[in-house]
């Protein structure tokens, strides 16, 4: 028998807050070939020889799509008000545009209604990085077609499940799939384009205004979107490192919020790089929202780039390109995850204060969308001890005034966790991935009793 670490209880939170967790489903559902699923990017890419660290796939990944009612059950014994899942653009519509695949459709009925019927709701992403490749053949998120397509693809979703979906989220994480994705090529679709990749960027923040609108005209309320930031931390007070990390910062924060949150680009250098009717399309881009999701990890440590250092800075544990005008460095004073990212709780405080420093009127409510870490072991007292950290950090914020609504746990449950493959795991549920058997983590139990304390009140 064992038993989690006795830690003080959490503080109080409101009791209409939003507990969830997040999963994905390029992450998790498998089934690739079935029910007139197309190819997607990230099909593709891992077919690529070298692509995937150890060699996977996710042809498979956790059989979830023929395993959600099993999956539910979990969410229901866990205790949490919402399931943020993403739906496959590939399922549902396999060429990308034109036919809408009612098969695919039905799954994700199927799992609505399941969730409905445990008590836990829905929380729909339309895109979480599953590009159908058909439209990759053809530019994917370089062009604009995509982004007219993706619109296109989100009324036929709507009209589907709107009847039954409270929230939606547009787009998860458009800076990490023009990063990596576009830009240095270690996600799908594996193009190395540099600032080259800014369309992609562009491109996807049009799609979400236009996915918006679709939402809004089907009568959907609830909307927002689940952008990734962290605190930037300059490396010294020197100029250089303080024009570097400004930068960094400006690309990696503020270029996806700004547009979203303030109808304008930060930088109008950034601005003229982008293609098409860059102001007409702001002012699709800056529709309203209901709320705004971050998904926080890390804070980041920037300098300015060192060519005498004995080897290329990187980002996440990717080699960076010496031509770049920022290195990030190692954050050294906190415990460090398996993935090598650093545990800093407070800096989740620091961003949540910035952004209503830095956005005023303009910032619409925030739901934390994704917040987790990758340790090995069913037995996770670390996991614990980053979520009671995190979840106290964010209580310091909410009560400095900052208006939150909600918290999600990445992940659910462990998972295809992209070029890594099934090297990290991130669950609160361990995956045996050579029988799918589930099994919950300590972590798993430790939330699920922190939020019958908190339902108590």
């Amino acid at each position: 028998m064992t038993t989690e670490p006795v830690a003080p209880p959490l503080p109080r939170f409101p009791r209409d807050f939003l507990w969830g967790v997040s999963t994905s489903a390029a992450q998790i559902e498998g089934a690739v070939d079935e029910d007139g699923r197309g190819r997607s990017a990230w099909d593709a890419f891992t077919a690529e020889a070298g692509r995937i660290k150890d060699g996977s796939d996710a042809r498979i990944a956790t059989d979830h799509y023929h395993r959600y009612r099993e999956d539910v059950a979990l969410l229901k014994e866990l205790g949490v008000g919402a399931y943020r899942f993403s739906v496959a653009w590939p399922r549902v519509v396999p060429d990308g545009g034109g036919t809408v695949n009612a098969a695919g459709l039905d799954f994700y009925d199927r799992l609505v209604d399941e969730l409905l019927a445990a008590g836990v709701a829905p929380v729909p992403t339309l895109f979480h990085w599953d590009t159908p490749q058909a439209l990759e053949e053809r530019g994917g998120w370089l062009v604009r077609e995509t982004a007219e397509h993706f619109a296109a693809y989100a009324d036929a979703v709507a009209a589907r499940l709107g009847d039954r979906v409270a929230r939606w989220i547009t787009l998860n994480e458009p800076a990490e799939l023009t990063l990596l994705g576009y830009g240095l090529g270690q996600h799908a679709p594996g193009r190395t384009l540099l600032f080259d990749a800014l369309p992609a960027a562009h491109h996807q923040l049009l799609g979400h205004g236009l996915a918006v609108q679709a939402l809004r005209a089907r009568g959907a309320t609830g909307i927002g979107i689940a952008n990734s930031h962290g605190p930037t931390w300059k490396a010294s007070e020197s100029a250089a490192d303080t024009e570097a990390a400004d930068f960094y910062d400006l690309l990696l924060n503020r270029l996806f919020a700004d547009p979203v949150l303030l109808g304008r680009y930060p930088d109008e250098g950034l601005a003229a790089m982008l293609p098409g009717p860059v102001a007409d399309d702001l002012k699709i881009i800056s529709q309203p929202l209901d709320w705004y999701g971050i998904n926080y990890y890390q804070p980041t440590l920037v300098g300015a780039p060192q060519p005498d250092a004995g080897g290329p800075a990187d980002f996440a544990g990717i080699a960076l390109p010496p031509e770049l005008p920022f290195a990030p460095r190692e954050i050294e004073g906190y415990p460090r995850t398996d993935f090598g990212w650093p545990v800093v709780p407070h800096a989740l405080t620091e961003l949540l204060l910035s952004f209503r420093e830095r956005y005023g009127a303009s910032l619409p409510p925030i739901m934390i969308t994704e917040n987790g870490c990758s340790y090995e072991g069913i037995e996770d007292t670390d996991r614990i001890a980053f979520l009671d950290g995190h979840l106290r950090a964010l209580h310091d914020a909410m009560a400095a005034g900052v208006d939150v609504r909600g918290y999600f746990v990445w992940s659910l449950m462990d998972n295809f966790e992209w070029a890594e493959g099934y090297a990290r795991r991130f669950g609160l549920v361990h995956i045996d991935y050579a029988t799918l058997a589930r099994t919950p983590k300590a972590s798993y139990r430790w939330l699920r009793d922190a939020l019958r304390a908190q339902a108590r009140g």
